[in-house]
């Protein structure tokens, strides 16, 4: 036998996540970075309402997490975003199923993004956001990919659980055993 016959490859469907996982997480980074430029360019002179009332692009800067949460901690997210990062990369060496790898590179992208306005843009370690839904507190791009990559794993989890939904339960990502 030869010594390539003998070493484990990964499973077909690991190679289709990473294919899709990292072109998601990747373009997710990049529109955050862009919008993120047009709102330092554009809404230093003042917020603009798109929509009276119910939508304005207005600059803000968080140190914090979502929602605001823990303002003046942007190391912890920061470290966060390290440990979260690290593990969808790992999972992902788990999963078969390529549905999984849109969700966990929206939320890679999305953290990634908001890692980078901690490091590179200077502002120290406030992340940029400028969506103002007057009932939210202030986000970006980065966020919402986030949030929606989350709703969708979750979503997916859900329905891999559901009796009927079989094929489901097999292609799941594996959890960690207790």
């Amino acid at each position: 036998m030869s010594p390539s016959a003998q070493t484990p490859r990964p499973p077909r469907g690991n190679r289709t996540v990473y294919g899709r996982l990292l072109p998601t997480a990747g373009t997710v980074l990049v529109l955050d970075q862009i919008t993120k430029q047009i709102a330092l360019e554009r809404l230093g002179r003042g917020p603009v309402d798109v929509i009276p009332g119910a939508l304005t692009l207005r600059l803000t800067f968080n140190s914090g997490g979502a929602f605001g949460l823990l303002q003046g901690l942007p190391g912890l997210f920061l470290i966060f975003t390290v440990v979260v990062t690290a593990a969808i990369l790992l999972w992902a060496r788990t999963i078969t199923d390529p549905r999984w790898s849109i969700p966990l590179g929206m939320i890679l992208g999305g953290g990634v993004g908001n890692a980078w306005d901690r490091l590179f843009r200077g502002f120290d370690g406030r992340v940029v956001d400028f969506v103002d839904l007057h009932v939210w507190p202030v986000f970006n791009l980065a966020d919402s990919s986030i949030t929606l990559g989350v709703v969708l794993v979750l979503w997916l989890g859900a329905r891999a659980e559901e009796p009927g939904h079989g094929d489901d339960a097999q292609a799941a990502p594996s959890r960690p055993v207790a």
